[in-house]
């Protein structure tokens, strides 16, 4: 996995004036969020999916738990990683999130 980047996984009461900054609306702002939110999540089940399947053309039964212990260790590993609203909060608040905005319809 790519994301090494420490993030606080605590509770934090975020102040809304930072989330409007960039586009003036914090729906908007939730918006972008939400959908960073779902790529990262995407991505994250993608790399589970794939590290789980390395560990999974086993035949034999005795190696069978000790498999599942190396795949049990995988998923740990996920389970400990931030979410991905709060991944998606901190790029946001970084800037690291490129957005655009769609051009109001012309009548």
């Amino acid at each position: 996995m790519s994301y090494r980047r420490k993030i606080n996984t605590d509770a934090i009461t975020r102040n809304l004036n930072d989330f409007d900054k960039e586009t003036g609306n914090i729906y908007e702002t939730v918006a972008i969020l939400s959908q960073r939110a779902n790529q990262i999540a995407v991505q994250n089940k993608k790399d589970l999916v794939e590290r789980i399947n390395q560990y999974d053309h086993s035949t034999e039964v005795s190696d069978e738990i000790f498999e599942n212990k190396e795949q049990i260790e995988i998923v740990k590993f996920f389970e400990m990683q931030p979410k991905p609203a709060t991944r998606a909060i901190e790029e946001f608040l970084r800037g690291d999130i490129y957005y655009r905005l769609p051009e109001p319809a012309k009548k």
